[in-house]
């Protein structure tokens, strides 16, 4: 049993509403057998994993694995539960899993889920999926050695995992509904999308002062700024030589601390020193450029300021032991460092204690003694968290005095978070002025830029204070949730084209629209990134871009089903159609499976959004049926060519909305009421109305855009300055090259070659086409001849060429099926073969007669553009004025069709074959 493969699904997708992995699963020797044939096996797995029998599994309740166990199941399926359970020992929540057949005897796909916080990166995954398997084997095989081995994997999810301050703030912002992302396994967030877009890094944003920061990075910058605004501080210098530490203390008397100047996390920090010898070796372990203060009396506390606000103030105490008269020191730190609660550094609400043994010297102890019931032993001598302390919660006791205190400090900082360490006898008591010459008695000790939330979060003793809240409220204020509006498009044609009206019709007035397609990622009009950018990164490239206002994002099967969902919710999803496609990939074999990745963008429509579905097409329709759409929860908005469609009828006797051709005019429908919008022979790419699917795809387009806010006049207008061979480059884009016309499409699919074959009959007539033709070689047999007989039926002379990467099969094997099935369609057709497009176009320009029209299907656009631009084509309406040039034989070779006597077409001028 192997894994074969291991992939990341980021966001939302077919399986769950959650990130998930999936492991391609090979069982090999165990084909086939079911955990039943194994003498014995159910009761080594229990004996070695018990938690499995609070399994539930398709049951429902506990126990509904085992039954599943004892009764046979395979393989593949005790893999997911195992792996679930050893995420569940090492703390790693999770809980869902399935196991489904790729299809192929002994394959499976395993499905887990992911901890919404952890990063896309990360390799936990896959490490506790390689353990799951090795332990089924060696339990299979009886070589289990009875021990499984967590500690690897529990170190590595704990340096993984997000840390407390860290997980409060996307556990307050996806409580709010503000989209939360994680970047690798920083403490990095990115909260909210495009021109709402937020950053934090743990508790600093992207509005924390860089002077701020600045300033309480230097201790003794800190302490003299504040000083001189009159806010009690110990009195302090700064030292650069042992000399002037020494002198310091003979200076404030003694005790005096000695902390770097620089430092952080309490490190280096040393308390209660009062002789010179004390302050050199404190000096020399905190490097050499120091502070040295006088210590003030009273207790710690940490308060912390959010935005004008003190949202939480804690006590902290100082790791320390209590003996128990029979345990000894280090017994008594081994016993406090079991708690669940600590972790290696701040990975846990507390940090495991490390011992300060020249601490534990000076109280007269050593780690061997046992020191009698009752007494304290005190193990650091700074209360940081990172040094072993624990926290009390103090917020409800903060006198007013200290709270202004606290709100002035920060302000004299320009910080917008920040965390206040006081030394005082009381926080519930005011703190005493500043009077010249009058000793201080308790006022800040420090100021922290990015402080640590572990000991609000987690208080030992008092009530937990949601701080990860008061820093998103800060962020998103009056109940923002970060979102800007979003439109999801998917559908097997048309995605790209509806996608990039919506964007051209929002984009009036300016609006900054960020737009994903097949063809690249655009921001405010302008390519950022060229790709197939149709999946969750290019999703979260426009998401993340802080200068969008509007994302229209075209969302295609294969990122759906290999990453998942780049978003979490839309506003606006839009379900073009759905027609035989990649059939044969990714576990599709069906209509019906593909209608099912497609419901996802429909199930990803928010609450109270707009679903605007094809109700042309009777699989589009069907999406409405499904459990997880829940229309009754959502706006559908129908379009369509047929407005006696019954659904339309039907969804308009109840006063909705949808949007239909109906006498020739886009238009309006809601209720008895219908607004012409515009007349379909003047809308641009429909050609007059020889275009249907045109039509729809702006009916599509222009749903959206309402439910986005557009308005009706808008709408009009952009469509009407919606130029398709420059705003939709290689969607139904016509050239003109001599008397011949050009027309170079996309269509990849038997519905979309249907679909454009369609509109150049009417405008050409059925005899006067021409097609250089490639078709994907990732598709299935059955598909490439489907899209053969209808390229068969619809021209009379074809060339064709195979795709710079064939796929999987061999060079020419795309063309030779095609070709036979042409042939077999059409016994008198005119097929060629050439190697690429490059010999293709020429081919076909050479096969065309006056007024004929070459419809060129590419696989990639930019390389077939440049060439009939070398060759003189110009889009149509600047071409000119066609001469008639002689005739070509009427059955040409197919040698003399390929190579011609050696001259290309230009410009007014056909060359003879």
């Amino acid at each position: 049993m192997k894994i074969e493969s291991l992939r990341r699904l980021r966001g939302p997708n077919v399986y769950l509403s959650r990130p998930a992995v999936v492991a391609r699963l090979r069982l090999d020797e165990l084909t086939g057998v079911e955990t039943s044939d194994v003498t014995g096996f159910p009761e080594r797995l229990l004996r070695a994993m018990p938690g499995l029998a609070e399994h539930h599994c398709a049951a429902g309740a506990p126990g509904g694995f085992v039954s599943r166990l004892r009764g046979g199941t395979y393989f593949g399926h005790v893999t997911e539960h195992v792996c679930i359970e050893l995420s569940q020992m090492i703390g790693r929540d999770v809980s869902f899993g399935r196991t489904l057949s790729a299809g192929v005897p002994g394959v499976f796909n395993v499905i887990i889920e992911c901890p919404v916080d952890e990063s896309p990166d990360s390799s936990l995954p896959g490490e506790l999926l390689q353990a799951a398997v090795d332990l089924v084997i060696a339990i299979r095989r009886s070589s289990f050695s009875g021990q499984i081995g967590l500690g690897r994997l529990a170190a590595l999810a704990e340096r993984e995992a997000a840390g407390p301050s860290t997980r409060a703030i996307i556990t307050a912002a996806r409580r709010r509904g503000i989209p939360v992302e994680r970047f690798d396994d920083l403490s990095l967030l990115r909260l909210g999308w495009g021109t709402r877009r937020r950053l934090a890094w743990a508790a600093m944003t992207d509005r924390t002062s860089g002077v701020g920061i600045d300033i309480a990075g230097d201790k003794q910058v800190t302490r003299r700024l504040l000083a001189d605004a009159g806010v009690p501080v110990a009195e302090g210098g700064a030292a650069r030589t042992a000399q002037e530490a020494v002198a310091l203390l003979a200076r404030f008397g003694g005790p005096v601390v000695v902390k770097p100047r620089q430092g952080r996390h309490g490190e280096h920090v040393t308390l209660g020193l009062g002789t010179a010898a004390e302050v050199e070796r404190a000096f020399r372990a905190a490097g050499e450029d120091v502070i040295v203060e006088r210590q003030l009396a009273g207790r710690d506390y940490r308060v912390l300021v959010v935005a004008g606000e003190v949202v939480a103030a804690a006590e902290r105490i100082a790791a320390h032991v209590t003996g128990d008269g029979r345990a000894t020191i280090a017994e008594l730190v081994e016993r406090a460092n079991a708690d669940p609660r600590r972790g290696a550094g701040h990975s846990r609400v507390l940090t495991r204690i490390d011992p300060d043994l020249a601490l534990v010297e000076r109280q007269g102890w050593a780690l061997t003694d046992v020191p009698p019931a009752g007494t304290d032993v005190w193990l650091a001598g700074t209360a940081n968290l990172s040094t072993g302390a624990t926290s009390h919660d103090v917020t409800d006791r903060v006198h007013p005095d200290v709270a202004r205190l606290c709100l002035r400090v920060t302000a004299l900082l320009g910080l917008d978070i920040a965390g206040i360490d006081l030394r005082l006898p009381d926080i519930a008591e005011p703190v005493p002025p500043v009077a010249d010459g009058a000793e201080v008695t308790g006022g800040v000790i420090e100021v922290n830029a990015v402080p640590g939330l572990r000991m609000h979060l987690a208080p030992v003793r008092g009530r937990a204070r949601d701080v990860g809240d008061a820093i998103v409220r800060a962020m998103f204020p009056a109940g923002s949730d970060g979102r800007i509006p979003t439109a999801a498009v998917t559908g097997t044609n048309g995605k790209t084209t509806v996608a990039r009206l919506i964007a051209h019709i929002l984009s009036a007035g300016g609006t900054r629209v960020g737009l994903t397609t097949t063809d690249d990622v655009r921001v405010d009009g302008r390519v950022i990134y060229r790709a197939d950018a149709t999946g969750p990164l290019s999703a979260q490239m426009v998401l993340g871009d802080p200068s969008v206002q509007v994302a229209v994002l075209e969302t295609a099967r294969g990122g759906l089903i290999r990453r998942g969902l780049g978003y979490d919710w839309s506003d606006v999803g839009v379900i073009t159609n759905i027609t035989a496609d990649h059939l044969g990939q990714d576990g599709l074999d069906t209509i019906e499976d593909l209608a099912h990745v497609k419901a996802l963008v429909a199930e990803r429509v928010r609450d109270g959004g707009t679903l605007v579905l094809n109700a042309d097409d009777p699989w589009v329709r069907s999406l409405v049926e499904r459990p997880r759409v829940r229309a009754d929860r959502k706006r559908v908005v129908w379009f369509g060519l047929d407005a006696r469609q019954p659904v339309v009828v039907e969804h308009l006797a109840k006063g909705a909305t949808a949007y239909l051709l109906q006498d020739g005019w886009l238009t309006q429908a809601t209720g008895a009421r219908r607004t012409p919008l515009m007349r379909m022979a003047e809308l641009p790419g429909a050609y007059g109305g020889a275009a249907p699917h045109a039509v729809a795809n702006a009916l599509a387009a222009i749903a959206a855009a309402r439910a986005l806010g557009a308005g009706q006049e808008d709408v009009v207008r952009r469509l009407g300055d919606f130029e398709p061979a420059v705003d939709n480059p290689g969607r139904a884009t016509l050239l003109r090259l001599g008397d011949v016309s050009v027309f170079v499409d996309y269509a990849h699919n038997p519905a979309a070659l249907a679909a454009t074959l369609r509109t150049l009959h009417k405008l050409w007539g059925p005899d006067r086409c021409v097609v250089a033709l490639t078709l994907p070689g990732d598709r299935r047999d059955d598909l490439l001849a489907a899209s053969a007989q209808v390229v068969a039926d619809g021209v009379t002379r074809a060339v064709l060429y195979e795709d710079e990467d064939p796929g999987a099969r061999a060079r020419g094997e795309v063309s030779t099926l095609v070709e036979r099935e042409m042939r077999a369609r059409r016994p008198k057709l005119t097929a060629v073969r050439a190697q690429d497009y490059r010999e293709a176009v020429p081919a076909a320009l050479r096969l065309a007669r006056s007024g004929d029209v070459v419809l060129v299907v590419y696989e990639k656009l930019d390389p077939v553009l440049d060439l009939l631009a070398e060759l003189g084509a110009l889009p149509a309406g600047q071409a000119p004025v066609p001469v008639r040039l002689q005739p070509p034989p009427k059955r040409p070779s197919p040698a003399s069709l390929l190579f011609g006597n050696g001259s290309v077409p230009t410009a007014g001028r056909r060359a003879a074959v």
